[in-house]
């Protein structure tokens, strides 16, 4: 039997696992899906069609699935939140349900949230991120794996960040962070991120071409243009591709520059 303190408020619409922990003043509010070794602590909220995978945490004060902060929401929109298995959420972590009917605010699998950060609807989270104290991600912004995101960092709706990146506390990002790149200041990229190339496995000869990629759009004499159009006739190894690529495809917010 699930273990579920007296004083919380379970709906009679909640599908919830065995082996749930459920903490006091905790309210379960509609077709909420708590799956396998699930803990929520105190004076959580969690309310729709929100869907908590395998072994996440939930902590104190947390809200999940509450409405987009969008003037123009329509509450009868159906749509919710699906965190992946293994996610932790530390206190007051806020995440808003999708914006448009069947949308989707999504974290993919071990992700690790401190106090206070804020996803916004329809951000897209990928697996192994860590996002620092009070990291706020507005609508529709993207991140892929294993990028750490520091404390009080602001992100703009609709940009997207790579894998590994890695973003300065107090950061302000409009634009997009391409995988493997430091950002500070208002939209500036500092470099990449070699400590994080090494320590994620990549091989010499991979971190060797991503920064021959790096240094082609961003540090050679020529205009962003003529470098990709250089990069293009090149063969690159699939970590530079994958650099290229978010320089080639960028958001419609565009791409930080040094």
């Amino acid at each position: 039997m699930p273990a579920i303190h007296p004083t919380a408020h379970i709906s009679p619409d909640a599908e919830i696992a065995d082996d749930v922990s459920i903490g006091s003043f905790t309210v379960i509010e509609g077709p909420v899906k708590l799956a396998a070794g699930v803990k929520i602590g105190g004076h959580a909220w969690i309310s729709g069609r929100t869907v908590i995978g395998e072994g996440c945490e939930v902590g104190w004060g947390s809200i999940l699935g509450a409405h987009p902060q969008d003037l123009s929401f329509d509450p009868s929109v159906d749509s919710g939140v699906i965190l992946g298995p293994r996610n932790t959420l530390r206190e007051y972590v806020t995440i808003h349900r999708g914006s448009r009917a069947g949308g989707q605010t999504v974290l993919g699998e071990g992700n690790y949230l401190m106090t206070g950060v804020h996803l916004a609807h329809d951000v897209r989270l990928g697996d192994g991120n860590i996002l620092a104290n009070n990291v706020l991600l507005a609508g529709h912004v993207t991140v892929g794996n294993k990028a750490f995101l520091g404390g009080a960092a602001g992100f703009h709706q609709f940009i997207k960040v790579g894998d590994l990146a890695m973003v300065q506390g107090l950061t302000a990002v409009s634009q997009d962070v391409p995988p493997f790149c430091t950002a500070y200041g208002i939209n500036q990229i500092a470099g990449l991120n070699t400590v994080g190339l090494r320590r994620a496995g990549f091989s010499a000869d991979d971190r060797a071409a991503v920064k021959r990629a790096f240094k082609l759009v961003y540090q050679s004499a020529k205009t962003r243009e003529e470098a990709l159009a250089a990069a293009a006739s090149q063969d690159w190894p699939e970590p530079a591709r994958r650099f290229l690529d978010a320089i080639m495809s960028p958001s419609r917010k565009g791409v930080m520059s040094p």
